[in-house]
């Protein structure tokens, strides 16, 4: 672009033409693209070339380069060149915050659900088989009943764990109020329940209590839906599971009750 304007210039410009203000239209390109520093270094290129394109053009006199108007000619340019790209700095920044939050849960900084379909999806996409486990955090409501810092504070510290317990290919995200999801490289169903078992062991070491529920694919499904949905059976069976057994122990009766019934 600057080369196009400097050939115009040097060879079509007259006295009050202006050939020389797409010379801007350059500048703000540069800007746009690299940001504040090298739009202010376009004006001070365009800004040169508009100096030799005026000497290589005879229908121009040059003795507009030693007026004013030169030095004016040279803040101009800069400072669009900064000021174009200054802002267009500042909307990458702010759109890049955006796609963060779009794509993170706000209480523990870990992938929400739509960047998790999202990761299900290439997955899927790869070929290759995974597993995709779905976990409640057990009692959970009565943690948060006493207030929701309470129940944040227990969501980041599992979120933490989590991630720490996880391989560098794993994947962990927040797909509910108390539920996390992951997505971890098993080739069967029977290995994605032992890595259920491994987290929820190790999780209740470290003081927090997961059921998790899991679906390996391409043995229980190819898609996003069917994974889900055995993995949450699974989970419900589970934590149905769990939930009874606890009333069936307190049911036993005593051997004291046994004798005097």
């Amino acid at each position: 672009m600057f080369v196009l304007v400097f050939v115009a210039l040097a060879l079509f410009e007259r006295p009050g033409l202006g050939i020389g203000h797409f010379f801007y239209v350059a500048i703000a390109l540069v800007a746009l693209a690299l940001g504040p520093r090298w739009g202010a270094g376009a004006g001070v290129l365009a800004t040169a070339l508009f100096g030799a394109g005026v000497v290589l053009n005879h229908a121009v006199p040059t003795q507009e380069l030693l007026t004013i108007a030169s030095p004016i000619r040279l803040l101009t340019y800069v400072a669009i060149g900064a000021l174009i790209g200054a802002f267009a700095e500042r909307y990458r920044t702010a759109l890049a915050e955006l796609q963060v939050l779009a794509e993170r849960d706000w209480v523990t900084g870990l992938p929400n659900t739509r960047a998790f379909e999202q990761a299900v999806d290439r997955r899927l996409e790869s070929g290759r088989p995974f597993a995709l486990l779905l976990g409640d955090v057990d009692g959970f409501r009565r943690v948060n009943d006493g207030g929701h810092a309470a129940g944040d504070e227990v969501l980041r510290r599992i979120g933490h764990e989590l991630v720490s317990l996880l391989g560098n290919s794993d994947e962990v995200a927040r797909v509910g109020g108390d539920e996390f999801a992951v997505l971890g490289d098993c080739r069967s169903v029977d290995e994605a329940g032992r890595l259920a078992a491994r987290l929820e062991r190790l999780l209740e070491e470290r003081g927090a209590k997961l059921t998790f529920g899991w679906s390996a694919s391409p043995h229980e499904g190819q898609n996003a839906l069917s994974l889900y949905r055995a993995a949450d059976e699974r989970l419900y069976a589970r934590r149905l599971l769990r939930d009874r057994r606890p009333r069936e122990l307190h049911a036993v009766p005593s051997p004291q009750q046994s004798r005097r019934s």
